[in-house]
């Protein structure tokens, strides 16, 4: 087996320098707004399909924006945030209430 050879000197970048090169995303809320033209379960299959909340989280998010008329269902970049809003968006009416005529409404807000 022969000899390991040595490996000429390589300048490397630094974990700060790494850290420094990054863009901060600030992040955003994306807020689902209530309206009586879905239930809740509506809501909660909503949240498990499009964000994977578990069953529990759903409810009490649904709960939140039923009393609140407001929940934040996630904080993320804003690129993100949009996709999601945009998902909301057109998820599509509530097929047990008859007068439901659309998807629910989510807005974005900075969370700082």
């Amino acid at each position: 087996m022969a000899a390991p050879t040595a490996f000429p000197d390589v300048e490397t970048e630094t974990d700060t320098e790494v850290r420094e090169d990054r863009k901060y995303q600030p992040p955003y809320h994306v807020i689902l707004l209530n309206d009586d033209d879905h239930s809740y379960q509506y809501v909660v299959v909503m949240l498990k399909e499009l964000f994977a909340h578990p069953i529990e989280k759903g409810f009490k998010m649904a709960q939140s924006v039923d009393e609140t008329g407001r929940a934040i269902v996630l904080t993320t970049t804003l690129e993100h945030a949009e996709l999601k809003q945009d998902q909301i968006h057109a998820y599509g009416p509530d097929p047990t209430i008859p007068r439901c005529q659309g998807s629910m409404t989510a807005v974005l807000e900075p969370a700082e």
